[in-house]
Protein backbone atom coordinates (compact mmCIF):
# COMPACT_ATOMS: atom_id res chain seq x y z
CA UNK A 1 0.00 0.00 0.00
CA UNK A 2 1.46 3.34 -1.06
CA UNK A 3 2.13 5.97 1.54
CA UNK A 4 2.17 9.73 1.05
CA UNK A 5 5.54 11.39 1.02
CA UNK A 6 6.29 13.35 4.17
CA UNK A 7 5.98 17.09 3.55
CA UNK A 8 8.98 19.15 4.48
CA UNK A 9 8.28 22.38 6.43
CA UNK A 10 8.61 25.50 4.22
CA UNK A 11 11.48 27.74 5.14
CA UNK A 12 10.17 31.30 5.34
CA UNK A 13 11.89 33.71 3.00
CA UNK A 14 13.01 37.26 3.59
CA UNK A 15 10.38 39.99 4.01
CA UNK A 16 10.12 43.62 5.03
CA UNK A 17 6.99 45.62 6.02
CA UNK A 18 6.36 49.33 6.46
CA UNK A 19 3.34 51.54 7.18
CA UNK A 20 0.29 51.11 9.44
CA UNK A 21 -1.79 47.96 9.29
CA UNK A 22 -5.20 48.67 7.78
CA UNK A 23 -4.06 52.00 6.32
CA UNK A 24 -0.88 52.07 4.22
CA UNK A 25 0.82 48.79 5.05
CA UNK A 26 3.25 47.62 2.32
CA UNK A 27 5.30 44.39 2.33
CA UNK A 28 8.18 43.20 0.14
CA UNK A 29 9.26 39.56 0.22
CA UNK A 30 11.19 36.94 -1.67
CA UNK A 31 9.49 34.11 -3.48
CA UNK A 32 10.31 30.90 -1.55
CA UNK A 33 11.32 28.98 -4.70
CA UNK A 34 12.70 31.51 -7.16
CA UNK A 35 13.96 34.17 -4.75
CA UNK A 36 12.28 36.86 -6.86
CA UNK A 37 11.26 39.99 -4.94
CA UNK A 38 7.55 40.90 -4.77
CA UNK A 39 5.75 43.96 -3.42
CA UNK A 40 2.30 43.59 -1.84
CA UNK A 41 -0.31 46.02 -0.39
CA UNK A 42 -4.09 46.30 0.08
CA UNK A 43 -6.16 48.67 -2.00
CA UNK A 44 -9.43 50.04 -0.60
CA UNK A 45 -12.77 49.82 -2.38
CA UNK A 46 -12.51 46.12 -3.16
CA UNK A 47 -15.30 43.59 -3.53
CA UNK A 48 -18.34 43.35 -1.24
CA UNK A 49 -18.59 40.28 0.99
CA UNK A 50 -21.46 39.88 3.44
CA UNK A 51 -22.25 43.60 3.23
CA UNK A 52 -18.63 44.57 3.94
CA UNK A 53 -15.96 45.85 1.58
CA UNK A 54 -13.08 43.36 1.28
CA UNK A 55 -9.78 45.09 0.47
CA UNK A 56 -8.26 44.19 -2.88
CA UNK A 57 -4.76 42.75 -2.50
CA UNK A 58 -2.28 44.04 -5.09
CA UNK A 59 0.88 41.96 -5.64
CA UNK A 60 3.59 42.73 -8.21
CA UNK A 61 7.03 41.38 -9.11
CA UNK A 62 9.78 43.98 -8.72
CA UNK A 63 12.01 42.46 -11.40
CA UNK A 64 15.21 42.55 -9.36
CA UNK A 65 16.79 40.94 -6.27
CA UNK A 66 18.16 44.03 -4.54
CA UNK A 67 16.66 44.00 -1.04
CA UNK A 68 17.70 47.57 -0.12
CA UNK A 69 16.17 48.84 -3.29
CA UNK A 70 13.00 46.84 -2.50
CA UNK A 71 12.79 48.47 0.96
CA UNK A 72 13.02 51.93 -0.60
CA UNK A 73 10.27 51.05 -3.08
CA UNK A 74 8.01 49.76 -0.27
CA UNK A 75 8.46 52.94 1.75
CA UNK A 76 7.73 55.07 -1.32
CA UNK A 77 4.48 53.18 -2.04
CA UNK A 78 3.48 53.39 1.62
CA UNK A 79 4.01 57.17 1.64
CA UNK A 80 1.96 57.53 -1.55
CA UNK A 81 -0.89 55.49 -0.09
CA UNK A 82 -0.90 57.69 3.01
CA UNK A 83 -1.05 60.90 0.95
CA UNK A 84 -3.77 59.67 -1.40
CA UNK A 85 -5.94 57.78 1.08
CA UNK A 86 -9.49 58.98 1.62
CA UNK A 87 -10.54 59.54 5.24
CA UNK A 88 -12.37 56.67 6.86
CA UNK A 89 -16.09 57.52 6.58
CA UNK A 90 -17.58 58.81 9.80
CA UNK A 91 -21.30 58.91 10.51
CA UNK A 92 -22.66 62.17 11.86
CA UNK A 93 -24.43 62.23 15.20
CA UNK A 94 -27.63 64.12 15.89
CA UNK A 95 -25.74 66.54 18.10
CA UNK A 96 -23.25 67.37 15.33
CA UNK A 97 -25.96 67.52 12.67
CA UNK A 98 -28.18 69.87 14.66
CA UNK A 99 -25.20 72.02 15.58
CA UNK A 100 -24.36 72.45 11.87
CA UNK A 101 -27.96 73.28 11.00
CA UNK A 102 -28.39 75.79 13.84
CA UNK A 103 -25.19 77.57 12.81
CA UNK A 104 -25.72 77.58 9.05
CA UNK A 105 -29.47 77.65 8.40
CA UNK A 106 -31.29 78.91 11.49
CA UNK A 107 -29.77 82.44 11.55
CA UNK A 108 -31.54 83.25 8.26
CA UNK A 109 -34.97 82.59 9.81
CA UNK A 110 -37.24 84.87 11.80
CA UNK A 111 -37.03 85.11 15.58
CA UNK A 112 -39.92 82.72 16.29
CA UNK A 113 -38.59 80.14 13.81
CA UNK A 114 -35.16 80.34 15.40
CA UNK A 115 -36.65 79.61 18.80
CA UNK A 116 -38.54 76.65 17.36
CA UNK A 117 -35.35 75.30 15.74
CA UNK A 118 -33.45 75.40 19.01
CA UNK A 119 -36.35 73.90 20.93
CA UNK A 120 -36.69 71.03 18.44
CA UNK A 121 -32.95 70.30 18.45
CA UNK A 122 -32.97 69.93 22.23
CA UNK A 123 -36.18 67.89 22.14
CA UNK A 124 -34.98 65.37 19.55
CA UNK A 125 -31.57 64.94 21.20
CA UNK A 126 -33.32 64.17 24.46
CA UNK A 127 -35.73 61.79 22.72
CA UNK A 128 -33.18 59.86 20.62
CA UNK A 129 -29.85 60.62 22.28
CA UNK A 130 -27.33 63.29 21.29
CA UNK A 131 -24.74 60.64 20.31
CA UNK A 132 -27.22 58.75 18.11
CA UNK A 133 -26.08 58.46 14.49
CA UNK A 134 -28.60 60.21 12.27
CA UNK A 135 -28.48 57.42 9.66
CA UNK A 136 -29.80 54.87 12.20
CA UNK A 137 -33.14 56.58 12.83
CA UNK A 138 -36.09 54.42 11.86
CA UNK A 139 -39.86 54.03 12.02
CA UNK A 140 -39.56 52.82 15.61
CA UNK A 141 -38.10 56.12 16.82
CA UNK A 142 -40.59 58.06 14.69
CA UNK A 143 -43.61 56.28 16.23
CA UNK A 144 -42.20 56.50 19.76
CA UNK A 145 -41.69 60.25 19.43
CA UNK A 146 -45.30 60.68 18.27
CA UNK A 147 -46.65 58.68 21.23
CA UNK A 148 -44.56 60.43 23.85
CA UNK A 149 -45.08 63.91 22.39
CA UNK A 150 -48.84 63.43 22.14
CA UNK A 151 -49.12 62.24 25.74
CA UNK A 152 -46.92 65.01 27.13
CA UNK A 153 -44.28 62.61 28.46
CA UNK A 154 -41.87 64.32 26.08
CA UNK A 155 -42.11 68.10 26.23
CA UNK A 156 -39.83 71.10 25.73
CA UNK A 157 -37.63 72.34 28.54
CA UNK A 158 -39.50 74.88 30.61
CA UNK A 159 -42.84 73.07 30.28
CA UNK A 160 -43.06 71.43 33.67
CA UNK A 161 -46.65 70.26 33.64
CA UNK A 162 -47.44 67.12 31.66
CA UNK A 163 -50.12 67.89 29.11
CA UNK A 164 -51.25 66.26 25.88
CA UNK A 165 -50.70 68.07 22.58
CA UNK A 166 -52.46 67.71 19.24
CA UNK A 167 -51.19 66.36 15.95
CA UNK A 168 -50.65 69.89 14.68
CA UNK A 169 -47.88 70.46 17.25
CA UNK A 170 -46.39 66.98 16.79
CA UNK A 171 -46.39 67.34 13.03
CA UNK A 172 -44.73 70.76 13.24
CA UNK A 173 -41.82 69.26 15.20
CA UNK A 174 -41.44 66.27 12.88
CA UNK A 175 -41.48 68.47 9.80
CA UNK A 176 -38.50 70.29 11.27
CA UNK A 177 -36.63 67.01 11.72
CA UNK A 178 -37.37 65.99 8.12
CA UNK A 179 -36.16 69.38 6.89
CA UNK A 180 -32.87 68.98 8.76
CA UNK A 181 -32.31 65.45 7.43
CA UNK A 182 -33.10 66.55 3.87
CA UNK A 183 -30.69 69.46 4.23
CA UNK A 184 -27.97 67.07 5.44
CA UNK A 185 -28.26 65.00 2.23
CA UNK A 186 -27.17 68.07 0.25
CA UNK A 187 -24.76 69.74 2.69
CA UNK A 188 -21.09 68.96 2.01
CA UNK A 189 -18.92 67.35 4.68
CA UNK A 190 -15.69 69.02 3.51
CA UNK A 191 -14.21 65.85 1.99
CA UNK A 192 -16.24 65.63 -1.20
CA UNK A 193 -19.15 63.83 0.41
CA UNK A 194 -22.33 64.89 2.21
CA UNK A 195 -23.28 64.91 5.88
CA UNK A 196 -25.89 62.20 5.31
CA UNK A 197 -26.15 59.79 2.39
CA UNK A 198 -29.93 59.57 2.61
CA UNK A 199 -32.83 60.65 4.77
CA UNK A 200 -33.65 57.55 6.86
CA UNK A 201 -37.15 58.86 7.66
CA UNK A 202 -38.13 59.88 4.13
CA UNK A 203 -41.68 58.86 3.23
CA UNK A 204 -43.01 58.50 6.78
CA UNK A 205 -46.38 60.13 7.30
CA UNK A 206 -46.48 63.31 9.38
CA UNK A 207 -49.48 63.43 11.75
CA UNK A 208 -52.17 65.92 10.80
CA UNK A 209 -55.35 67.03 12.50
CA UNK A 210 -58.34 65.34 10.90
CA UNK A 211 -60.48 68.48 11.18
CA UNK A 212 -58.20 71.45 11.85
CA UNK A 213 -59.87 74.65 13.03
CA UNK A 214 -59.28 77.41 10.49
CA UNK A 215 -61.97 80.03 11.12
CA UNK A 216 -62.35 82.93 8.71
CA UNK A 217 -63.66 86.33 9.63
CA UNK A 218 -67.17 86.98 8.36
CA UNK A 219 -68.25 90.27 6.81
CA UNK A 220 -70.35 91.06 9.88
CA UNK A 221 -67.45 90.39 12.24
CA UNK A 222 -65.13 92.56 10.17
CA UNK A 223 -67.66 95.40 10.23
CA UNK A 224 -67.92 95.09 14.01
CA UNK A 225 -64.15 95.30 14.38
CA UNK A 226 -63.83 98.35 12.10
CA UNK A 227 -66.44 100.13 14.19
CA UNK A 228 -64.41 99.82 17.40
CA UNK A 229 -60.95 100.02 15.77
CA UNK A 230 -60.32 103.80 16.12
CA UNK A 231 -61.03 103.59 19.84
CA UNK A 232 -58.41 100.86 20.21
CA UNK A 233 -55.73 102.60 18.14
CA UNK A 234 -55.53 104.43 14.84
CA UNK A 235 -52.63 102.14 13.97
CA UNK A 236 -54.87 99.15 14.63
CA UNK A 237 -57.51 100.59 12.33
CA UNK A 238 -54.92 100.91 9.55
CA UNK A 239 -53.54 97.41 10.12
CA UNK A 240 -57.07 95.97 10.07
CA UNK A 241 -57.83 97.70 6.77
CA UNK A 242 -54.58 96.52 5.15
CA UNK A 243 -55.07 92.94 6.33
CA UNK A 244 -58.58 92.94 4.88
CA UNK A 245 -57.69 94.65 1.59
CA UNK A 246 -54.38 92.86 0.84
CA UNK A 247 -54.87 89.43 2.45
CA UNK A 248 -51.31 89.50 3.79
CA UNK A 249 -49.91 88.20 7.06
CA UNK A 250 -49.85 90.63 9.97
CA UNK A 251 -46.12 89.95 10.38
CA UNK A 252 -45.46 91.47 6.96
CA UNK A 253 -47.95 94.30 7.48
CA UNK A 254 -46.51 95.52 10.79
CA UNK A 255 -43.02 95.70 9.23
CA UNK A 256 -43.98 97.89 6.29
CA UNK A 257 -41.99 101.06 5.59
CA UNK A 258 -43.41 104.11 3.89
CA UNK A 259 -40.90 103.56 1.09
CA UNK A 260 -42.74 100.30 0.32
CA UNK A 261 -45.90 102.24 -0.53
CA UNK A 262 -46.32 103.89 -3.94
CA UNK A 263 -49.28 106.26 -3.94
CA UNK A 264 -48.68 107.10 -7.61
CA UNK A 265 -48.83 103.49 -8.77
CA UNK A 266 -51.35 102.48 -6.10
CA UNK A 267 -49.11 99.55 -5.22
CA UNK A 268 -47.21 98.15 -2.28
CA UNK A 269 -44.00 96.13 -2.16
CA UNK A 270 -43.66 93.29 0.30
CA UNK A 271 -40.01 92.73 1.15
CA UNK A 272 -38.54 89.24 1.26
CA UNK A 273 -36.88 89.95 4.61
CA UNK A 274 -40.27 90.48 6.27
CA UNK A 275 -42.16 87.76 4.42
CA UNK A 276 -42.56 84.34 5.99
CA UNK A 277 -41.78 82.62 2.68
CA UNK A 278 -38.98 85.10 1.80
CA UNK A 279 -41.03 86.04 -1.26
CA UNK A 280 -40.57 89.62 -2.43
CA UNK A 281 -43.47 90.81 -4.55
CA UNK A 282 -45.51 93.89 -5.41
CA UNK A 283 -49.30 94.00 -5.37
CA UNK A 284 -51.86 96.65 -6.40
CA UNK A 285 -53.80 98.49 -3.70
CA UNK A 286 -57.54 99.05 -3.56
CA UNK A 287 -58.98 102.54 -3.14
CA UNK A 288 -59.95 101.63 0.43
CA UNK A 289 -56.35 100.73 1.26
CA UNK A 290 -55.00 103.89 -0.40
CA UNK A 291 -57.43 106.08 1.54
CA UNK A 292 -56.45 104.42 4.82
CA UNK A 293 -52.74 104.85 4.07
CA UNK A 294 -53.13 108.48 3.03
CA UNK A 295 -54.94 109.26 6.25
CA UNK A 296 -52.21 107.53 8.25
CA UNK A 297 -49.53 109.40 6.35
CA UNK A 298 -51.17 112.71 7.24
CA UNK A 299 -51.60 111.79 10.90
CA UNK A 300 -48.32 110.06 11.71
CA UNK A 301 -45.72 111.41 9.30
CA UNK A 302 -46.57 115.06 8.54
CA UNK A 303 -43.35 116.32 10.06
CA UNK A 304 -41.22 113.68 8.42
CA UNK A 305 -42.80 114.41 5.07
CA UNK A 306 -41.76 118.06 5.37
CA UNK A 307 -38.23 116.95 6.22
CA UNK A 308 -38.11 114.59 3.24
CA UNK A 309 -37.22 111.42 5.16
CA UNK A 310 -40.56 109.62 5.03
CA UNK A 311 -38.99 106.72 3.12
CA UNK A 312 -37.08 105.61 6.20
CA UNK A 313 -40.08 105.62 8.54
CA UNK A 314 -42.04 102.61 9.69
CA UNK A 315 -45.74 102.60 8.86
CA UNK A 316 -46.33 101.05 12.28
CA UNK A 317 -43.57 102.40 14.56
CA UNK A 318 -43.19 101.06 18.07
CA UNK A 319 -44.68 103.39 20.73
CA UNK A 320 -41.53 102.90 22.83
CA UNK A 321 -38.98 103.30 20.05
CA UNK A 322 -39.99 104.76 16.65
CA UNK A 323 -36.76 103.39 15.18
CA UNK A 324 -38.25 99.85 15.21
CA UNK A 325 -41.63 98.49 14.10
CA UNK A 326 -44.33 97.64 16.61
CA UNK A 327 -44.05 94.15 18.08
CA UNK A 328 -46.16 91.11 17.34
CA UNK A 329 -47.28 91.22 20.97
CA UNK A 330 -48.75 94.69 20.49
CA UNK A 331 -50.73 93.77 17.37
CA UNK A 332 -52.04 90.67 19.15
CA UNK A 333 -53.09 92.88 22.08
CA UNK A 334 -54.90 95.21 19.68
CA UNK A 335 -56.82 92.27 18.22
CA UNK A 336 -57.86 90.84 21.58
CA UNK A 337 -59.02 94.22 22.85
CA UNK A 338 -61.01 94.82 19.65
CA UNK A 339 -62.71 91.42 19.86
CA UNK A 340 -63.79 92.19 23.41
CA UNK A 341 -64.97 95.71 22.51
CA UNK A 342 -66.93 94.39 19.50
CA UNK A 343 -68.42 91.65 21.72
CA UNK A 344 -67.47 88.91 19.29
CA UNK A 345 -68.00 85.37 20.52
CA UNK A 346 -64.58 83.88 21.43
CA UNK A 347 -63.36 81.51 18.70
CA UNK A 348 -60.13 79.55 18.86
CA UNK A 349 -57.53 80.43 16.21
CA UNK A 350 -59.50 83.30 14.76
CA UNK A 351 -56.94 86.08 15.17
CA UNK A 352 -55.34 88.06 12.36
CA UNK A 353 -55.02 85.02 10.12
CA UNK A 354 -58.80 84.75 9.83
CA UNK A 355 -58.63 87.84 7.59
CA UNK A 356 -56.23 86.01 5.27
CA UNK A 357 -58.69 83.10 5.02
CA UNK A 358 -61.51 85.58 4.38
CA UNK A 359 -59.50 87.17 1.57
CA UNK A 360 -58.80 83.82 -0.10
CA UNK A 361 -62.41 82.67 0.19
CA UNK A 362 -63.93 85.90 -1.11
CA UNK A 363 -61.52 85.78 -4.09
CA UNK A 364 -62.54 82.29 -5.26
CA UNK A 365 -63.45 83.62 -8.68
CA UNK A 366 -59.86 84.82 -9.23
CA UNK A 367 -57.48 82.56 -11.18
CA UNK A 368 -55.18 80.82 -8.71
CA UNK A 369 -52.06 82.23 -10.36
CA UNK A 370 -53.26 85.79 -9.77
CA UNK A 371 -54.55 85.00 -6.29
CA UNK A 372 -51.14 83.63 -5.31
CA UNK A 373 -49.51 86.85 -6.47
CA UNK A 374 -52.07 89.04 -4.70
CA UNK A 375 -51.83 87.33 -1.33
CA UNK A 376 -48.16 86.32 -1.37
CA UNK A 377 -48.69 82.56 -1.65
CA UNK A 378 -46.04 80.55 -3.47
CA UNK A 379 -48.18 77.48 -4.21
CA UNK A 380 -51.87 77.21 -5.20
CA UNK A 381 -52.13 74.00 -3.21
CA UNK A 382 -51.67 75.97 0.01
CA UNK A 383 -54.65 78.17 -0.83
CA UNK A 384 -56.90 75.22 -1.60
CA UNK A 385 -55.83 73.20 1.44
CA UNK A 386 -55.57 75.82 4.18
CA UNK A 387 -57.28 79.06 3.17
CA UNK A 388 -60.22 78.83 0.79
CA UNK A 389 -63.39 77.47 2.38
CA UNK A 390 -66.70 76.30 1.05
CA UNK A 391 -69.61 78.67 1.69
CA UNK A 392 -73.31 78.49 0.95
CA UNK A 393 -73.47 81.64 -1.21
CA UNK A 394 -70.81 80.36 -3.61
CA UNK A 395 -72.44 76.93 -3.82
CA UNK A 396 -75.86 78.46 -4.60
CA UNK A 397 -74.33 80.67 -7.29
CA UNK A 398 -72.72 77.59 -8.84
CA UNK A 399 -76.05 75.76 -8.87
CA UNK A 400 -77.82 78.74 -10.47
CA UNK A 401 -75.18 78.93 -13.16
CA UNK A 402 -75.57 75.20 -13.80
CA UNK A 403 -79.34 75.54 -14.14
CA UNK A 404 -78.95 78.48 -16.53
CA UNK A 405 -76.46 76.50 -18.61
CA UNK A 406 -78.92 73.57 -18.91
CA UNK A 407 -81.72 75.88 -20.00
CA UNK A 408 -79.54 77.44 -22.70
CA UNK A 409 -78.60 73.97 -23.90
CA UNK A 410 -82.26 72.87 -24.25
CA UNK A 411 -83.18 75.96 -26.21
Amino acid sequence: MATDAKQQPRTPGWSFSTGERGRNRVRVFTHPKTGTLFLEFSERGGTQTGGRARPKVVRMALGHRDRERAKAQAEAVSAELRVNERPTPTHITLEALFDNYLREVTPDKGASKQRHDRRCAELFMRAFGAAREARTLSRREWDRFIRERRSGVLRPNGVKEKRAVGDRVVGYDLQWLLAVLNWATMAGDGTGGVLLERNPLKGLEVPEESSPKRPRLTAAEYQALTTVAPAISMQFALALALAHETGHRIGAIRQLRWSDVSFERKAITWRAVTDKMHFEHTTPLTDVAITALEGACDRFTRERTRQGIIGDAWVFPSPEDPAVPCSRHLVRDWWERAEAAAQLEPTARRGWHSLRRQFATEMKHTPLKDLCALGGWKAPQTILKCYQQADEDTMRQALEQRITFKQVGRS
